[in-house]
């Protein structure tokens, strides 16, 4: 009988697992109608009858993104929304360019592994485990080095060299993986969350967190 429900267990958290991926296709594919009124988790399937070569197409990776903002880094997603054909197929990429110094950072994507290699130059990378550990797992690449980021853990990228660029691509496990940046959600919601919360949060005075919210 204990043996039994063991067995019982194992399925239940196999089943968990498999379920919290992106929907698996039940077709050869389902490319998606942005323009469908329709709301599914996911996107609505464009008719195959319809379906042409620039829907499973992008150009333009081999571009530099413009890094000249506040963090010196440019992200160029490739998921769904730029290539219809990826709906349901559960995967994803990006370019990212770093200027010197350039930072992409701490954030997670609450619905994809990933992958990352390093193309030009020099990351410091690194993720934190999660629960109480609050481990630090880091690591600096270089040109052909390749890095793991798991779900949904808080993660950032970091060009340490002051004077040269740097350039990565990233594969993410979901069609759509979101992106949370830490910073911008805890101090730009909105409307904002209240001073005193994030005050005995971060256990710092109110009026720093007044002059953080309005960084963003």
């Amino acid at each position: 009988m204990a043996s039994a429900l063991f067995m019982v267990v194992l399925l239940a958290m196999a089943s968990s697992v498999v379920l919290a991926s992106d929907p698996s296709p039940l077709q050869d594919f389902c490319v998606a109608d942005k323009a469908s009124p329709v709301l599914v988790n996911g996107l609505v399937c464009k008719n195959p009858k319809d379906v042409v070569a620039e829907d499973f197409f992008f150009q333009g990776l081999n571009k530099a993104g413009n890094t000249k903002n506040k963090q010196g880094s440019n992200v160029t997603p490739v998921n769904v929304m730029q290539i219809p054909g990826l709906n349901t197929l559960g995967i994803s990429l990006a370019r990212l360019d770093f200027a010197p110094y350039g930072l992409v950072p701490p954030h997670t994507h609450p619905r994809a592994t990933e992958i990352l290699t390093v193309i030009e130059g020099t990351l410091h990378v690194g993720f934190v485990t999660s629960n109480t550990q609050n481990r630090l797992i880091f690591k600096v690449l270089n040109a052909g080095d390749v890095f793991v980021f798991p779900v949904g853990l808080i993660h950032f990228q970091f060009n340490p060299d002051m004077h040269k660029d740097a350039v990565a691509i990233s594969g993410l496990s979901s069609q759509n993986p979101g992106l949370n940046i830490i910073a911008d959600q805890v101090f730009g919601s909105d409307p904002k969350i209240d001073r005193g919360l994030l005050a005995k949060a971060f256990q710092v005075d109110g009026s720093l967190i007044d002059y953080l919210q309005k960084q963003f």
